[in-house]
């Protein structure tokens, strides 16, 4: 094997930098919609739903961020 290949800790790291921002992302748009609004209207808070996508990407974002960047 090639000694400049890349090591699977990068690789990983890159798929779940992708992935937190994806799922931040799908958070905001579900955010967005017509239920969460009346929710957010009723409550003063987020639903359950958009909170869970906000903490997973950016749980998943983090520990990306640490694989990506760590030898």
């Amino acid at each position: 094997m090639a000694n400049n290949s890349i090591p699977a800790t990068k690789i990983i790291g890159f798929a779940l930098l992708v992935a937190g921002a994806g799922l931040a992302y799908w958070g905001y748009h579900l955010s967005d919609s017509v239920g969460a609004r009346i929710t957010q209207a009723v409550t003063g808070s987020a639903t359950n739903e958009v909170t869970k996508f906000y903490i997973g990407g950016a749980a998943s974002f983090v520990v990306g961020l640490y694989l990506f960047v760590t030898k």
